[in-house]
């Protein structure tokens, strides 16, 4: 994890979605923080420096040092409530993390080689991937910014599913504990469409009058 990224807090007693209102006409983003050893608590951010954070999709997967009144909490967000119309946050869920508690945390999938595989590069297949991030289970110190996927020996007709990737020492991928059924299709390479399967489709469809 060489990125980190920083949030600065303040912690807020003034409650109800009118307080919140408020909060909001002075830059401020509403926020809980929660998990841990401590009760939930309410926070407010400075709205800029979020989406400015937001900007970087590391930011989604990463442990996040919130300093809340000047102490630093380690935290991973949640989830974020979104103006429909506006680039405005509206609300923002963090969760602490401790150092000796496994967590469930979504990370970016990273394709390496599509271009140069035997099934893209020599035979003209259509490389396709299902998934973009996957639900991992580690200690906070192994959390990794992605999981790089080796696609450089995919032919065409191959697929490519969750059983089938090399995970970080440390990490786990949370849908293969639950069973059969749960080794999702990661990614597959698709045949080419030949121009004689072109040909045959123009001839099956109907002409206009």
């Amino acid at each position: 994890m060489g990125t980190s990224f920083e949030l600065s807090a303040e912690s807020r007693n003034d409650m109800g979605k009118g307080a919140s209102r408020r909060l909001r006409r002075t830059g401020k983003v509403p926020a809980v923080i929660y998990g841990g050893d401590a009760e939930p608590q309410s926070l407010s951010l400075v709205h800029n420096e979020l989406m400015h954070r937001l900007q970087d999709e590391a930011f989604y997967s990463h442990i996040l040092t919130v300093t809340i009144d000047g102490k630093p909490v380690q935290a991973v967000l949640r989830d974020l409530q979104r103006h429909p119309a506006r680039p405005v946050i509206l609300h923002a869920d963090l969760q602490r993390v401790s150092a000796n508690e496994k967590m469930h945390l979504r990370v970016p999938l990273r394709f390496i080689g599509a271009d140069v595989s035997p099934g893209v590069k020599t035979a003209g297949g259509l490389f396709i991937h299902e998934l973009n991030e996957v639900d991992v289970e580690c200690l906070p110190a192994n959390l990794p910014e992605f999981i790089a996927v080796d696609v450089t020996a995919m032919n065409v007709g191959d697929h490519l599913h969750l059983s089938d990737l090399i995970m970080p020492a440390g990490v786990d991928l949370v849908e293969l504990h639950r069973g059969e059924g749960h080794d999702l299709a990661v990614a597959h390479i698709e045949p080419p469409r030949t121009g004689g399967e072109e040909v045959a489709e123009a001839a099956e469809t109907p002409a206009s009058p």
